[in-house]
């Protein structure tokens, strides 16, 4: 069972609750059918407020522990970057009344600093491209000690009993602690109640729903669908944005979910924080995680998994099936 009396595990629900909300409204305030292909100004100012948030949060409560990020301020201490600044500063201080400018681009530089013996991982919007059509995105947060995730919290507003997409239900928080399991609430509403997450006991590969993306980014279609054949999948993927796919898994509503390396970048390495607090949830809910070889996730190498090749996530059941498919087809 959870120990809500580690002030951790409280900070990492807390903030990223409030993230959630956060960018959800801006999500609502800027995320419109007439947005013009390719303006990514809303994700910019929810990826910049999420951080900005978590980095004012860590900076009072836990200001000894450094918190590597995604963003940094650079661009909006330029006079370009005026106008998004002051949208962002709009946003946070909804949140926190006092916010200023000069607040904002320190709280979101606090996230500029280095993996260390304890620190935090931040993506403030993982699935950008989600996010903007309205679909799945989530944030995630993790802190890491000694090269281990230690705990893990993914807040998704568009998904709903950490399987469904509804963008206008309560939203799903999934928090795992390392030796205490991975547990699921929602993010608006009464948060008090947790449900216990496991994954499926599925053992057939011709069975496994594989959690796919939208978008082709730093993985391998045509790869995909040749590990496909390899299992004899029968049953049809499901199609998910951002890690949001590790709570579908821990759900026991997917089975496997891979990244594979695109041809476009076959030396790509995976950012810490786009694996961090998403794989703990598999893990605490009975599932595995490793890389393409089925070599453990080392995050103890800096801001890069720089040790692993690729991700493939499991119900455990299926994993050394899944891992003798990636090798007959060379992936």
């Amino acid at each position: 069972m959870l120990n809500f009396d580690r002030p951790e595990t409280k900070f990492a629900l807390d903030m990223v609750r409030q993230a959630s909300l956060l960018v959800k409204q801006v999500q609502a305030d800027m995320v419109s059918p007439a947005l013009t292909k390719g303006d990514r100004s809303p994700v910019t100012v929810a990826d910049f407020a999420s951080q900005a948030l978590i980095g004012w949060g860590l900076s009072e409560t836990f200001p000894e522990r450094p918190l590597v990020g995604e963003e940094d301020a650079a661009d909006l201490r330029q006079p370009a970057g005026e106008g998004t600044l002051e949208q962002v500063t709009r946003f946070v201080s909804r949140f926190i009344p006092t916010t200023t400018m000069d607040n904002v681009c320190s709280w979101i530089d606090y996230g500029a600093g280095e993996p260390a013996d304890r620190f935090w991982t931040l993506d403030p919007i993982d699935g950008t491209k989600g996010f903007l059509r309205g679909n799945q995105y989530a944030v995630a947060l993790a802190m890491i000690e000694n090269g281990q995730v230690q705990i893990g919290v993914l807040g998704c507003p568009n998904l709903e009993d950490g399987y469904k997409p509804n963008p206008k239900g309560k939203g799903t928080l999934a928090i795992a602690v390392r030796g205490e399991g991975a547990w699921l609430t929602s993010i608006e509403g009464d948060n008090q109640s947790f449900a216990e997450l496991h994954v499926s006991d599925t053992s057939l590969g011709s069975q496994a729903r594989l959690l796919r993306s939208y978008e082709s980014g730093h993985t391998n279609i045509g790869q995909i669908d040749y590990f496909a054949q390899e299992l004899a999948v029968e049953v049809e993927p499901v199609r998910m944005d951002s890690q949001a796919k590790y709570i579908v898994l821990a759900k026991g509503k997917g089975e496997l979910y891979l990244r594979l390396l695109s041809s476009k970048q076959p030396d790509y390495k995976e950012k810490i924080w786009d694996q961090a607090a998403g794989s703990l949830i598999v893990e605490e809910a009975g599932g595995r995680v490793s890389d393409l070889h089925g070599k453990r996730l080392d995050f103890a190498a800096g801001r890069m998994l720089l040790n692993n090749r690729g991700i493939l996530a499991s119900n455990s059941i299926l994993h050394d099936e899944a891992l003798i498919a990636l090798r007959e087809i060379n992936a």
